[in-house]
């Protein structure tokens, strides 16, 4: 049977573009290029992968004849974009061609044959347990900017480590990210009972996974959550993604924490220690982002140099009692952290001159960051 139907562009538009990051990038397969459509009694469904992503959505549509086909992604979308009509309808004609008319706008497009299509992963419907999808929001927003890159040769760094916990008959659920120099920890508290998710011993979810997952909450209320040995499933009544796990040991981070002792505080506001790392970066070297942090009798003074350039100082008054301080820090890493806190002032946490430097507040509950400190 061929397909042919009619359907919102807006209803159209949104399902298109939950699936533009998942299958509009460069893949070895072009079929993975193509989303997959298919038609149920009274909506059609959208399928999209790369092989470790795979997002399947639901959306009403009028059906006049039943069928299944693929379409370039990126293609489809900017042809419902551009449209200025409310509906667009979809006809299929021979070898997998089809012809879109919207409004006096008519397309003829080329597909390819579903049965080409990555079959969609299977998953048990038991064990899922529902969270308020801003949690995971949240937790990802608070870790993903520490996630190493793929280049980086530590392979589980390029991951986040995914746990949960019970403390005093509460669950909590958290995300460890590191690229190696930093180290970022976030945790929720939930509702939920923890204990029923199943985890492996380390639960690894790619940093595309990652952000998927916090595109798929952000428009949402609640999610439906599920871990499988080598899968995470994340749904709701109209869509379902699955994410593959990764293999590997991720650092013991734990030790990283407890070794910075929580006595030597510098606590400054937040909002004028950024905006003074922002005009030091101005002259920090491309690569390195080296400034340097001289910190007594209440006050910080951060400095950094350029050879071809020049160099900058800035002056920021501090709450500190300890001895004098001469640092050396990545000023990329400290704007990275402080721009996903939320608090008015900051606890920075430093033992000594070549120790690690631990960043928190009472605002951000759960949010711990760990900057390596670098050599002057």
């Amino acid at each position: 049977m061929t397909l042919n139907c009619t359907i919102s562009r807006n209803d159209f538009m949104e399902g298109l573009n939950s699936l533009q990051n998942i299958s509009n990038k460069r893949v070895t397969l072009a079929i993975l290029s193509n989303i997959l459509i298919e038609t149920t009694n009274n909506s059609l469904i959208l399928t999209g992968t790369d092989l470790e992503v795979g997002l399947r959505v639901e959306v009403p549509a009028e059906i006049h004849d039943q069928g299944s086909l693929t379409l370039p992604s990126k293609k489809i979308f900017e042809i419902v974009r551009e449209s200025g009509s409310d509906t667009i309808s979809i006809k299929e004609t021979e070898n997998s061609w089809v012809i879109i008319s919207a409004g006096l706008s008519t397309y003829n497009l080329a597909g390819m044959a579903s049965d080409e299509f990555p079959e969609f992963p299977e998953f048990s419907e038991n064990n899922f347990i529902s969270f308020e999808a801003g949690i995971f929001s949240d937790l990802i927003e608070k870790v993903i900017f520490s996630v190493a890159n793929e280049e980086e040769n530590a392979y589980s760094l390029t991951n986040v480590l995914f746990e949960t916990e019970k403390r005093d008959d509460r669950s909590y659920i958290k995300m460890i990210s590191s690229d190696g120099h930093r180290l970022t920890i976030m945790e929720k508290d939930v509702a939920a009972d923890v204990d029923l998710l199943t985890l492996n011993p380390g639960t690894l979810i790619p940093k595309k996974g990652v952000q998927e997952l916090k595109k798929f909450c952000d428009n949402r209320d609640t999610v439906e959550i599920s871990f499988e040995e080598k899968q995470l499933i994340a749904k709701d009544s109209d869509a379902v993604m699955v994410i593959r796990l990764k293999q590997g040991e991720f650092p013991q981070y734990g030790a990283i924490v407890e070794a910075v002792q929580l006595e030597n505080r510098i606590r400054i506001e937040r909002i004028p220690f950024l905006d003074s790392l922002k005009r030091i970066n101005l002259f920090t070297e491309d690569i390195f982002h080296t400034i340097q942090l001289e910190i007594e009798n209440g006050k910080m003074i951060l400095s950094s140099q350029n050879v071809d350039l020049g160099n900058a100082k800035d002056i920021q008054d501090v709450e500190y009692e300890g001895e004098p301080l001469l640092l050396g820090f990545n000023c990329r890493y400290f704007i990275d952290a402080l721009q996903v806190m939320e608090c008015d002032n900051v606890d920075a946490y430093i033992n000594s001159n070549n120790s690690p430097c631990l960043m928190k507040s009472d605002t951000d509950e759960g949010f711990i960051s760990i900057i390596m400190p670098m050599q002057l």
